[in-house]
């Protein structure tokens, strides 16, 4: 995972983390954007998605 992902995975937590908790966004939606944030927090900090892998993405340059 490049870090420009993991800077914008971050950004998007903790945009949804105020959203919620300012409740600006409230019930189910505001539930499903928090697990949300959180997944896009714990995989910024391993460095890996799980979902890139059956789609062939990635987000880091080749090594020539």
């Amino acid at each position: 995972m490049g870090s420009t992902d993991k800077i914008v995975r971050v950004l998007l937590a903790i945009v949804f983390g105020v959203l919620y908790f300012t409740n600006t966004v409230s019930g189910t939606l505001g539930i499903v954007l928090l697990v949300l944030g959180i997944v896009f927090l714990l995989t910024s900090f391993m460095s890996f998605c799980p979902l890139y892998l059956p789609f062939g993405l990635r987000t880091t340059r080749k090594a020539e």
